[in-house]
């Protein structure tokens, strides 16, 4: 196995671009970090570069998949985390078409989750694995959200965007498009909502709206859902 020793490298150079979304978006690549997420895309297929710090002992299933060492401090570089685990591996973001996002998400029973416009990138994380961990098939990103392949959704997602399909929808008619041939009865949320979520009914096949932080679910999204919920609180919590 070969051991990067020069900033000139190709995939060392590669790990310095991903940072920046600009790059993300060009390559359709994104870091992963830590030894969980670096095995899961590699069970997913989708991990195409493994980086170890010089010295990682791990054990790891490398069929298929470029592995190579890095000096510490070129890692040190290149690393996401404070404390890093020493081992990242480049991946290539799962490309889902329309249709194929519409037969992942069209069992009748089978959940959606949509993300109007969220910024934060740990509010998005979270949600995304909310949702993978209460069973939903698939996920809609609005134009205008935030890069859900930023390292910081990446970490807290912990290895749900490999899980869920998703779909980069360019505006609302689009989204209220699939979901209405998908069959999705619509779950806004509000803080205006007169149900709370506890009593809401959430069988069968639904699509779950998260409007933007500041400003909630968009105005065609609001004019288009079947029941808006809310999260009961008290009144002086912002």
């Amino acid at each position: 196995m070969i051991t990067i020793t020069s900033q000139d490298n190709k995939i060392y150079r590669q790990c310095i671009q991903l940072a920046q979304k600009k790059y993300r978006d060009r390559l359709g690549l994104y870091i992963a970090e830590g030894e969980k997420l670096v095995r899961e895309a590699l069970q997913a297929g989708l991990a195409r570069t493994v980086v170890l710090r010089e010295g990682f002992e791990g054990a790891l299933d490398r069929e298929g998949t470029a592995f190579v060492f890095m000096t510490g401090n070129l890692f040190s570089k290149i690393a996401q985390t404070e404390t890093s685990q020493g081992i990242l591996a480049i991946v290539e973001e799962p490309v889902w078409t329309r249709q194929a996002f519409m037969e992942a998400v069209s069992g009748k029973d089978s959940k959606v989750l949509v993300l109007d416009r969220l910024q934060d990138p740990g509010n998005i994380g979270t949600i995304i694995r909310t949702a993978d961990a209460a069973g939903y098939a698939g996920m809609i990103v609005m134009k205008g959200s935030g890069d859900i392949f930023s390292p910081k959704v990446i970490r807290a997602a912990a290895g749900s965007l490999l899980r869920l399909s998703v779909y980069k929808a360019q505006d609302e008619g689009e989204a209220l498009d699939i979901l209405e041939v998908a069959g999705k009865r619509l779950i806004g949320t509000t803080p205006e909502a007169g149900i709370a979520y506890s009593q809401a009914d959430w069988s069968g096949g639904i699509a779950l709206i998260i409007g933007n932080e500041g400003n909630g679910m968009s105005d065609s999204f609001k004019a288009a859902t079947h029941t808006n919920v809310r999260i009961p609180m008290h009144d002086k919590v912002d």
